[in-house]
């Protein structure tokens, strides 16, 4: 692994919390920016109590907040509002995703940190943004889900909706986020101007809607949840096998034509129904069964052999279990072990941007609750022991 670092000497105030905002600090802090991260007094970052939790650390909080440094400060005490002004001035960015207004009650809003560090840019991240009529609604991804679109698509038709598994929303704003604060990095570089980032789930749900919007504007129809299949192309579905299920994806003519092949049934071809991907479509179940009665006499085994030959699009499905041993995943470093002083070694997911000159390093431990305070006053903001100890037993750090 080389040794450079993309964002070196990038300096992110982080203020961020639970998933959507330490997400991107944490693709951030990968690629070589020093992340300071600033917690809450004993309690921290509501995931350190998240689980899976193993001798009291939060496998949850230590994935999230690797290669960051930890900062407790009470932002509600005078002092402490003032040491992270200071800590604003040596930024380059502030993130942020506490619910709109928040920091404006704490006095740390982009205006006044904006008055103490004129070029920063200050990202806030949150539910619904910082304007509209739901700004002020309490979010989680759940609810950015519901309210974007993805449970309403999600399922199948004749059954309740359902979230998609992971926290997907959170993860999406968080990429979305690094991606605009980035570009106000290089808008920085050529200006020497800073600006304010409004990132909200919802609006990033909605963004990735896919093709269910102009489904909507576009020809009128309320898109529906359609399981597994796609809602423009067929045969692409789910079906089952001897033992198990298997991903089928044919999203042109010529995969069909190769996959109608393999099963040994050219006939299809000359059937009007199956003729072209918008006929596939309007007779899927149709061809969803001649598919399926011929997937349910193989294994999976033998039907990914057979499809990926002629370079089919084919999968079966793989449990978390199966990938943390994967050989794709080890070939790809999307597992890396760091050692934790108290639970040993962990492996978490690697992180997925691969650069050739610069490749993101996630090599440093989550930090423990605090770990980095009095470094961070004493060599960045060069208090003394006399006073970091009064902070202390003012309960401000």
């Amino acid at each position: 692994m080389g040794t450079k670092k993309a964002l070196e000497g990038l300096k992110i105030l982080d203020f961020t919390r639970v998933y959507s905002g330490p997400y991107c600090t944490m693709l951030l802090a990968d690629l070589g920016a020093e992340v300071i991260k600033v917690e809450a007094p004993k309690k921290g970052d509501d995931t350190r109590m998240f689980a899976p939790i193993r001798q009291g650390e939060s496998g949850y909080f230590m994935y999230l907040n690797r290669c960051k440094k930890s900062v407790t400060l009470d932002l509600k005490q005078k002092e402490g509002k003032k040491i992270a002004k200071e800590l604003a001035q040596w930024a380059d960015v502030v993130i942020e995703n506490f619910s709109p207004g928040t920091m404006e009650k704490l006095e740390l809003d982009y205006e006044r940190i904006k008055k103490v560090n004129p070029e920063i840019i200050y990202a806030s991240i949150s539910g619904f943004g910082q304007t509209g009529p739901y700004r002020n609604k309490v979010a989680y991804d759940a609810v950015a889900q519901a309210m974007g679109g993805w449970t309403a698509l999600t399922g199948f038709p004749d059954t309740t909706p359902v979230r998609v598994g992971p926290a997907l929303s959170d993860a999406a704003t968080g990429i979305h986020a690094m991606a605009a604060i980035l570009a106000a990095v290089i808008y920085k570089q050529k200006t020497g101007k800073g600006q304010y980032i409004d990132i909200a789930m919802m609006d990033t749900v909605f963004s990735m809607l896919e093709n269910a919007v102009p489904i909507k504007t576009l020809m009128g129809e309320n898109p529906d949840r359609i399981g597994n299949s796609n809602p423009s192309s067929a045969p692409y579905n789910l079906y089952r096998t001897k033992e198990s299920h298997i991903v089928i994806a044919t999203a042109n003519d010529a995969l069909f034509k190769k996959l109608i092949g393999v099963m040994g049934k050219p006939e299809l071809i000359e059937d009007e129904r199956f003729a072209t991907n918008p006929d596939r479509k309007k007779n899927e179940k149709a061809l969803d069964a001649i598919i399926e009665e011929w997937t349910m006499q193989h294994t999976n085994e033998e039907i990914e052999q057979m499809l990926d030959e002629v370079r089919v699009p084919v999968a079966s499905l793989k449990t978390i279990a199966e990938l943390v041993d994967d050989p794709q995943i080890a070939n790809r470093n999307m597992l890396v072990s760091l050692e934790h002083p108290v639970v040993g070694t962990v492996r978490y997911p690697g992180n997925p941007l691969k650069l050739q000159e610069t490749p993101p390093q996630p090599t440093q431990r989550a930090p423990m609750l605090g770990e980095h305070t009095d470094r961070i006053l004493r060599d960045v903001l060069h208090y003394g022991q006399e006073d970091i100890d009064k902070f202390r037993q003012n309960q401000i750090i």
